[in-house]
């Protein structure tokens, strides 16, 4: 039999979620698995991984291939630098300390690389909601400003028009009293 290290989908539509699993290649691909190692969720940013390191090294170890997207997920936690470690220590190029302390040297700078992008996308997150903070005052200054210039010529004209009608009253009141004399 056969073992293939996959992905196996699960989550609703639009948006997956995974599990990786040891499964027998014949499978379907959401069938029966014979182990779950670990999770794997694309909807985050960076993406979520949880994996059973021994479990899957073991599975490497017993000949389980994995499938192009699980490599990746196994290379990215370090499940394929242990398992190639594991060879130099069988082979005797190596100790089993030394290996356990390359390989924490390399979890070490993997966590430092994914604590810079977290840092990262989060800084740049503050940095747009600042911009388009800035923008929306801008905005709300410029609006209160023409309700102000428009309140004002409002204002104006209402006076505009009071003086010309006080100017067609007067004229008018002239006229009466030079009747009212003659």
């Amino acid at each position: 039999m056969s073992v293939k290290i996959r992905l196996q989908r699960h989550g609703k539509k639009g948006k997956p979620f995974y599990w990786v699993v040891a499964a027998d290649a014949r499978s379907k691909r959401d069938g029966r698995y014979l182990e779950k190692i670990g999770t794997y969720n694309p909807n985050t940013n960076p993406a979520t991984i949880d994996l059973n390191l021994d479990s899957a090294v073991k599975w490497l170890h017993n000949g389980a291939q994995p499938t192009d997207t699980a490599k990746a997920i196994l290379s990215y936690k370090g499940a394929l630098l242990k398992h190639h470690l594991d060879g130099g220590v069988r082979k005797g190029a190596l100790t089993q300390e030394q290996a356990d302390a390359k390989l924490a040297a390399w979890l070490e700078a993997k966590a430092g690389k994914v604590d810079a992008k977290k840092d990262g996308l989060s800084k740049a997150q503050a940095d747009a909601k600042a911009k388009a903070f800035k923008a929306e005052q801008e905005v709300n200054a410029k609006r209160i400003a023409a309700a102000a210039q428009a309140e004002a010529d409002a204002i104006a004209a209402a006076q505009a028009e009071e003086a010309a009608s006080t100017e067609e009253e007067a004229p008018a009141a002239e006229e009466n009293n030079e009747e009212a004399q003659a």
